[in-house]
C-alpha cells in the first residue's frame, strides 16, 4: 500500500484531497504545518507528499520540500506543490528545492489523482 501525506493548514483541502485519493489503495497520513510535516515525513516515509506552500509557523512548503529531498530518509519521496501561489516564479522556486510536480489551487481532483496515479506508477 502506497503512503501519502497531505499537508495544507486548511482542514477542507486535507480532507478534498484525501476524499479524492480514497478511490485508490492508499495509506493516508496529514498534516497542518510543515513541522509537522517533517516529523510524519520521518516517521512514516511516504512515497508522495502533496504540499501547500504557505502555512503558519517558520517553515513553508518550499523549506518543506528542501529538507525532504536533502534527508536521506525521505529523499526517495516524490512531492507536487498544492498551493494558490502560482506565478512563473513559484514554479520555479518550487522546482528549485526539488519539488516533482506543481498544482494551483482551485485544482480539479480528477487531474490531481491522475496526476497521483501516474507519479506512483498505478
Amino acid at each position: 500500500m502506497k503512503k501519502i501525506l497531505i499537508v495544507d493548514d486548511q482542514l477542507e483541502v486535507r480532507e478534498l484531497v484525501e476524499v479524492t485519493l480514497n478511490i485508490g489503495d492508499y495509506r493516508i497520513f496529514k498534516a497542518a504545518d510543515g513541522k509537522s510535516a517533517l516529523e510524519i515525513a520521518r516517521d512514516a516515509k511516504p512515497d508522495l507528499v502533496i504540499l501547500d506552500v504557505m502555512m503558519p509557523g517558520n517553515i513553508d512548503g518550499y523549506e518543506v520540500c528542501r529538507r525532504l529531498k536533502s534527508d536521506p530518509t525521505t529523499a526517495s519521496s516524490r512531492i507536487v506543490m498544492l498551493t494558490a501561489r502560482g506565478r512563473d516564479a513559484d514554479r520555479d522556486q518550487g522546482k528549485e528545492v526539488g519539488a516533482d510536480d506543481y498544482f494551483v489551487k482551485p485544482f480539479s481532483p480528477l487531474e490531481l489523482l491522475n496526476k497521483v496515479e501516474e507519479i506512483l506508477g498505478e
